[in-house]
């Protein structure tokens, strides 16, 4: 005759599965505390159970645990293990659930994607628009978690049943609507293969326009401006533009080289994006429309891998108004980003690129994720995510970063001292 699982000693050799495949679904929630996880496990430990799948979420101080273990084959010993979970579960002022089952968890479908939302604020309209979106579209959503509570809400959506394209494209309608930003890309070993990151520099890297710094000492700052705005909505030729623009610093004492690197203003979060990206060995890379005279300063401030930029020719101390070299514009962007791929030695589709401006586009197109930083609307529609709030450091949400995960690795860092390099 078997002996009752309540008798018998904690900790029992696994017992084989039953020859049906049951499974019980073993569910507990309450008030969080110190040893739920363990004592939950322990009990079911005395029914020699095997653990098919574990999912544990605590939210603002409340647990919910949910334990798949196969059902125990002794006879009358699932019986038993209900009332013992139970019973522990009232000692412990929690409540207790389990679910008689076959099997293990449906396999999630084909077509899988992972689905960053961004709100600033995230609300409750947003996320029932999107959501119901993704099941218009014949999609299911299998996971919810949040990445970041600030400076933006950032929560990640594992989807799967429908093709990340035609996702995406469903999503980015309602996306505006909602006002709010939503990246869809690819699940798989992709995501977290990137490792080359090229970024465009002004009005992403920076705040600012570097030809209008510059202008701004030359007194024709409005005119370039407007011939500025004009390239990036992509209503002019870049090159032509440029050295209109140009032109217009003729005479201009080079010395003023110092002043601009001064008034340059970093995008919020932009050394966050840097500093962590390099602390998961990700080589940083800028090519910009503008000039070395800036880049050169900023590579040297932020330690960047790569850097391309046009310059502006200096003869006895001052500008010329013309350019000297290859000119960075948009297809020169694209070549610069294999160059730094292959120098970086890797593929294509393990980059990241980001920009805001029309010259941006073939970059972003090339790269294996372009993102649109408070783009243009030509740019937004072409690029494969947009992301439309103030905060450079939201890229690493898309990459499935979270910001707990930054914050860790900076008190790291304070605690140990800098990393070599």
């Amino acid at each position: 005759m078997n002996a009752s699982p309540l008798a018998a000693e904690p900790f029992p050799a696994p017992q084989p599965r039953t020859e049906d495949g049951r499974t019980l679904l073993v569910k507990v929630f309450g008030k969080d505390r110190p040893g739920i996880t363990a004592g939950l496990f322990a009990t079911l430990a005395g029914f020699g159970v095997e653990v098919v799948d574990i999912e544990q979420v605590v939210t603002r101080g409340r647990i919910t645990l949910c334990a798949l273990v196969s059902a125990p084959v002794a006879r009358g010993a699932e019986g038993d293990l209900r009332v013992v979970v139970h019973r522990w579960a009232e000692e412990q002022k929690l409540q207790a659930e389990i679910i008689s089952g076959i099997g293990d968890n449906r396999p999630r479908r084909e077509g899988r994607s992972h689905v960053t939302v961004l709100g600033h604020p995230l609300t409750a309209s947003a996320v029932a628009a999107l959501t119901a979106r993704i099941t218009a579209a014949d999609g299911n959503i299998d996971r919810v978690f949040r990445l970041a509570k600030y400076p933006v809400t950032a929560v990640e959506l594992a989807v799967s049943g429908v093709a990340t394209d035609l996702l995406r494209a469903e999503l980015a309608q309602e996306a505006a609507t909602q006002r709010v930003d939503v990246a869809v890309v690819a699940a798989g070993l992709e995501r977290r293969a990137k490792r080359l990151i090229v970024m465009d520099v002004d009005s992403t890297l920076i705040q600012d326009e570097v030809i209008e710094l510059f202008a701004a000492h030359a007194g024709c700052e409005a005119k370039v401006a407007e011939v500025t705005a004009a390239a990036m909505r992509g209503e002019l030729d870049f090159a032509e533009s440029l050295r209109a623009r140009v032109a217009l610093l003729a005479g201009l004492d080079a010395s003023v080289t110092e002043k601009v690197r001064a008034e340059v203003r970093f995008t919020p979060g932009a050394r966050t994006l840097i500093r962590t990206l390099q602390r998961l060995g990700f080589q940083v890379a800028v090519v910009s429309g503008g000039f070395t005279q800036v880049t050169d300063h900023l590579v040297e401030q932020l330690g960047l891998d790569f850097a391309a930029a046009n310059t502006l020719e200096v003869v006895d101390g001052k500008f010329t108004g013309r350019v000297v070299g290859e000119i960075v514009d948009r297809a020169g962007k694209a070549r610069w980003l294999e160059r730094f791929a292959e120098q970086a030695k890797v593929p294509l589709e393990q980059t990241v690129a980001i920009g805001d401006g029309a010259n941006d586009l073939d970059m972003l197109n090339a790269a294996g994720l372009g993102v649109a930083f408070n783009a243009k609307p030509v740019v937004r529609e072409a690029a494969d995510t947009a992301v439309n709030v103030p905060f450079l450091d939201t890229v690493l949400y898309l990459l499935g970063i979270t910001r707990e995960e930054v914050e860790a690795a900076d008190v790291a860092e304070v605690l140990d001292g800098p990393a070599a390099g």
